[in-house]
C-alpha cells in the first residue's frame, strides 16, 4: 500500500508541467562565453515573445542588463535567464538548447506551447 501510494505522488510530479523556461548546459556554457566577450557582469539573457514572423509571433534572444516589472529571472550555473510577463506563459516549458553541428547551429527554442511553426523556425503560433 505504501508503494502504490508512493507510485501515484511520483506520477503526479513527472505529470506537472514546468513554470518557466529552461536553459540547458550546452546553452548556459555559450551564453556565459558570450556574456564574458562582451566583457561585461552585469548583463542577463532576455528571451521575448514578440508579434511578427510568418506564424505571428516571433522569438527574440538578447543581453539585457535591465530589470523590468514583472520579469521572471532565473538562474542557470550562474547565467541569468529573464523572461518578461508578457512572454512567460508563451514560453513555460521552452527548452533552449545550442546546437553546433553541420545541420543545425545557434540557439534553438523546443516550445510545447507552439501550434504551428513555419520552416524559418524563427516564429510560431
Amino acid at each position: 500500500m505504501t508503494t502504490e501510494a508512493h507510485t501515484e505522488s511520483t506520477e503526479a510530479t513527472t505529470a506537472a508541467a514546468p513554470t518557466g523556461v529552461i536553459l540547458t548546459d550546452v546553452a548556459a556554457v555559450k551564453v556565459k562565453a558570450l556574456i564574458e566577450q562582451e566583457g561585461r557582469d552585469d548583463l542577463r539573457l532576455r528571451i521575448a515573445v514578440q508579434p511578427g514572423g510568418c506564424s505571428g509571433l516571433r522569438y527574440q534572444l538578447f543581453f539585457d542588463e535591465r530589470s523590468l516589472d514583472g520579469d521572471v529571472v532565473t538562474d542557470f550555473d550562474g547565467v541569468g535567464v529573464v523572461v518578461d510577463r508578457m512572454s512567460s506563459p508563451y514560453l513555460a516549458g521552452a527548452k533552449i538548447d545550442f546546437a553546433d553541428r553541420i545541420d543545425a547551429q545557434g540557439f534553438t527554442i523546443d516550445n510545447p506551447n507552439a501550434q504551428n511553426s513555419c520552416a524559418c523556425g524563427d516564429s510560431f503560433h
